[in-house]
C-alpha cells in the first residue's frame, strides 16, 4: 500500500468513526425528545409527583435538581479553584506534587456509585446527616472536584509564561499576578469547564441515590420554618432529583402512566443538559471577546 492509499484509508476510517458516533448520539437524542416532548406541559413541570395514581408531575424533583446543583457549585468551585491555582502557580515540581496530581486523576476515574456509597457511609451514617441535600451536595463535590481542578489547572497552564514573567518584572507579587493577570486570561476556559461540569452534576443519579435519598416531600414555598422538610431551602431534608426520579420510576414505579412520566422526565433532563452546554459555549465566547477586546463591529 502506497502512502497516498494509506492516507485515504486512514481518512476514511476517521470519517466513518465520527459518522457512527454522531449517528448514535443523534438517535439517542431524537428518541428521547420525540417520545418525551409531547408529555411536557406546565402541569407536568410544576405539579408534585404521584406514587400510585396517574397525572403526577416533576415540580419538586426539578427544583431539587437545580437547588442541589447550586449548592454543589457553591462548595466545589472555590475549593477546586484554590487547588488548581496552587498546583499551577505555587506547587514545586517534585514527587509530592506529582503524587497529588496522580491522586486527583485516580479520584476522577472513580465510578459515581462508589462515591455515593462513600458519601452514604460518611455523611449519612457516620455524621448522622441522614438522606439530605447537604449529604448529596458533598458527595457531588467529591464527584466533580477532580474534573474541575484539572480543567482550571489546564486553563492556567495554557497562559504563556511571558505574561507571568512580565507581571513579576513590573513588581507584582505572585498573588497579584494570579489575580489580575492569569485569572482574567483563563476565565473563559474556566467558565466553560464549570458549566460543563454543572451539566454532568445535573444529570448524576447514582451518587445521589445513597446520599440525598429517593423521596421528594411536598414543598411549601411560604414556609419560614427552615427545619421543616417542607421548606424548600432546608439543607437537611431529603431531595429526590430528576435523574434519580427517572431511575426510580423505571425500576420500581407502579403508577399507571410510568412511561409518560419517564419519557417526559428524560426529555426535561436532556434539555437541561443541552442548555448547560449551549450556555458554556456562549459564556466562553462572550468572556473571550471581552478579555481580548474583540468587537463584531
Amino acid at each position: 500500500m502506497t502512502p497516498k492509499q494509506a492516507d485515504k484509508l486512514a481518512t476514511g476510517v476517521i470519517y466513518a468513526i465520527v459518522a457512527i458516533i454522531c449517528a448514535v448520539l443523534i438517535f439517542i437524542l431524537a428518541k428521547v425528545l420525540v417520545e418525551g416532548l409531547p408529555n411536557i406541559t406546565l402541569h407536568f413541570l410544576t405539579a408534585p409527583s404521584e406514587s400510585f395514581t396517574a397525572g403526577g408531575g416533576i415540580g419538586a424533583q426539578l427544583f431539587n435538581s437545580f437547588y442541589l446543583l447550586v449548592i454543589t457549585l457553591i462548595i466545589s468551585v472555590p475549593l477546586s479553584m484554590g487547588a488548581a491555582i496552587y498546583l499551577s502557580e505555587y506547587a514545586p515540581a517534585n514527587k509530592l506534587t506529582d503524587a497529588v496530581r496522580t491522586a486527583i486523576e485516580v479520584l476522577s476515574s472513580l465510578p459515581s456509585i462508589v462515591v455515593g456509597l462513600f458519601g452514604f457511609l460518611l455523611f449519612v451514617i457516620k455524621l448522622g446527616w441522614n438522606f439530605s441535600i447537604l449529604s448529596g451536595a458533598l458527595a457531588l463535590t467529591i464527584f466533580s472536584l477532580p474534573t474541575l481542578v484539572r480543567v482550571i489547572e489546564q486553563a492556567l497552564e495554557k497562559i504563556p509564561d511571558d505574561q507571568r514573567e512580565g507581571a513579576l518584572a513590573l513588581g507584582l507579587t505572585r498573588w497579584e499576578c494570579t489575580k489580575n493577570i492569569l485569572m482574567p486570561s483563563a476565565l473563559p476556559s474556566i467558565v466553560t469547564g464549570i458549566v460543563l461540569a454543572a451539566g454532568r452534576i445535573f444529570g448524576e443519579a447514582a451518587a445521589l441515590i445513597y446520599t440525598s435519598g429517593l423521596s421528594a416531600p411536598a414543598l411549601d414555598f411560604t414556609s419560614t420554618d427552615f427545619a421543616s422538610i417542607s421548606n424548600p431551602w432546608n439543607l437537611m431534608r431529603p431531595a429526590e432529583t430528576l435523574a434519580v426520579h427517572i431511575w426510580k420510576v423505571n425500576s420500581e414505579g407502579i403508577i399507571p402512566d410510568v412511561s409518560v412520566v419517564s419519557s417526559g422526565s428524560a426529555a426535561v433532563l436532556i434539555l437541561g443538559i443541552l442548555v448547560f452546554n449551549l450556555l458554556a459555549r456562549l459564556l466562553g465566547n462572550v468572556l473571550y471577546k471581552k478579555m481580548v477586546g474583540y468587537s463584531d463591529k
